[in-house]
């Protein structure tokens, strides 16, 4: 039973949360005006009232610039269609689904914290049924709800309440157990900047409550960070650490960005939707809506992805709260051994802490997910590592002998080096033609550049007078949606494109005439 458990488990535990040690700046108060944050579209500025100097996520702005990667690939499974009437699907409005309930996670199954500290319940006997409510029901466990944010019920958020409750209910049961090790660190980061504790949920579907989460602009880590973002929050990014994977710093920073937002719209709804794909494109829309400030109503003029990221944090409220009126048995949680931070005054490498003192290495790198490439940078100042209590000991014990073992192997950046200063010895070869000989080369060789450069343009002119006309399929794209803005159809798009099945990658071109 517990092997066949594992091949549906989704989501990444992580034991931060016993006796996190972390240093944050004391919240101020302070006036709207005061804040400082950095715009990045100038072109927009009339646009932006009290947002001028806030960092947009480039989310939007990035899309059209992804690579033609396997995660680009856009699949009508990861599309959430709203209708109104269902006689005429013209109307129908899509909606990305945000990328944090997409993330494939199948490579977190092996992870250290994964294997060794959740496991199912075997005393939950509940049927793997999803029983069907009312709508009247639904509307009054979302009012139940002790929460300063509004979560109201409409058919967006009900399409998100089904999808958690339904396909992705197996991760919801793992996430019930990982929310022991994260919910700690979130609550208390939210609290110290005096945000609603229910914005705790926001790591639900950024990142699926994985701290290693990438997604497919760059954002980073358990709350998603962009690197500009990420550094003006104070977040350190470099070759070797990435302060956006580190569940305490990040969740401090990110309390701060939201308590930003929130002076500038003073409505957690738009706060939110913010988060997701910068305030830029939020004065946008409501530039677009005449100046309506109320979410639902800017609704039709925001990007696909944050028509539904409202909508899915209602959701996660939702089940997070009442999973057991859905029959899903959450993962029994082992809390880990408590941990402490020890500090690093030189650099070093996660082998040789491992080997030193007997540290699981996957255990350490789990601990410590801000180190890119398991080096320890302690030259560049001092750093902190993570340990289990029980190995703090050992390490302070050791820590010389941590120093000197196989640092010539593991450290292998020389600070310094000699040059050759060798003069090169060689002999040039020379080639030598006879006189008429060079001449009837030389000629025929003009002659045959001539030729082919004509050959070339003649070409190059029937190639292009031949081409069709081309469309860069968008993120959100679907062939049903391109087909009906080139007034073609799906089935002269797929044979013009030779495209089998109905997946479609951002930043491809499709012919459509």
């Amino acid at each position: 039973m517990k092997k066949t458990f594992w091949i549906f488990a989704l989501m990444l535990l992580f034991p931060f949360c016993m006796q996190a040690q972390v240093v944050v700046d004391t919240p101020e108060e302070t006036d709207e005006d005061d804040v400082e944050l950095v715009d990045e579209d100038e072109e927009d500025d009339e646009d932006i009232d009290d947002a001028d100097n806030i960092d947009d996520e480039e989310d939007a702005d990035d899309e059209e610039d992804i690579d033609d990667e396997e995660d680009d690939v856009i699949s009508d499974e990861d599309i959430v269609v709203i209708n109104d009437d269902d006689d005429n699907k013209d109307d129908d409005l899509e909606i990305d689904v945000p990328e944090g309930l997409t993330f494939e996670v199948d490579s977190l199954l092996d992870l250290y914290h994964t294997q060794h500290f959740l496991q199912p319940d075997s005393s939950c006997n509940m049927p793997n049924i999803n029983p069907e409510y009312t709508k009247e029901e639904f509307m009054e466990r979302l009012k139940r709800l002790p929460t300063a944010i509004e979560m109201p019920w409409n058919e967006v958020v009900q399409k998100f309440i089904d999808r958690y409750s339904g396909r992705l209910r197996r991760s919801v049961a793992v996430m019930l157990g990982t929310q022991n090790f994260f919910m700690p660190i979130f609550e208390q980061a939210l609290e110290t900047y005096g945000l609603p504790l229910e914005l705790k949920y926001l790591p639900v579907i950024e990142s699926a409550l994985n701290p290693k989460a990438v997604s497919r602009v760059g954002a980073t880590g358990l709350w998603q960070f962009m690197l500009t973002t990420g550094k003006q929050y104070g977040l350190e990014v470099n070759s070797l650490v990435d302060e956006r994977r580190d569940p305490i710093k990040s969740s401090y920073a990110a309390a701060r960005y939201l308590r930003d937002l929130y002076k500038i719209f003073r409505d957690w709804h738009l706060v939110i939707a913010a988060y997701n794909c910068g305030p830029e494109n939020i004065n946008k829309a409501v530039h677009r809506a005449g100046g309506e400030k109320d979410y639902w109503q800017i609704y039709p003029y925001l990007p696909a992805e944050t028509r539904g990221y409202v909508p899915a944090f209602i959701a996660a409220n939702y089940i997070m709260n009442y999973y057991c009126e859905h029959n899903i048995c959450p993962l029994l949680t082992d809390l880990p051994a408590k941990t402490d931070t020890v500090i690093v005054n030189r650099d070093m490498h996660f082998e040789q802490i491992a080997e030193v003192i007997g540290i699981d290495i996957n255990q350490l790198a789990e601990l410590n997910p801000q180190y890119r490439r398991q080096i320890i940078n302690g030259n560049n100042k001092p750093m902190a590592v993570r340990l289990p209590m029980n190995y703090v000991g050992p390490f302070i014990d050791n820590l010389d002998s941590i120093y000197t073992h196989r640092a010539d192997e593991l450290l292998t950046k020389r600070l310094e080096v000699a040059v050759n200063e060798a003069q090169p010895t060689y002999t040039p070869t020379r080639k030598t033609y006879s006189r008429s000989k060079s001449k009837r080369y030389s000629k025929s060789k003009r002659t045959s550049k001539s030729k082919r450069s004509r050959y070339t343009k003649s070409k190059s002119r029937k190639k292009r007078s031949s081409a069709g006309r081309s469309v860069t399929v968008r993120k959100g794209d679907t062939l049903s949606s391109i087909a009906k803005r080139n007034h073609t159809t799906v089935a002269a798009l797929k044979k013009k494109n030779g495209i089998r099945g109905n997946n479609i990658r951002a930043g491809k071109k499709l012919r459509v005439k």
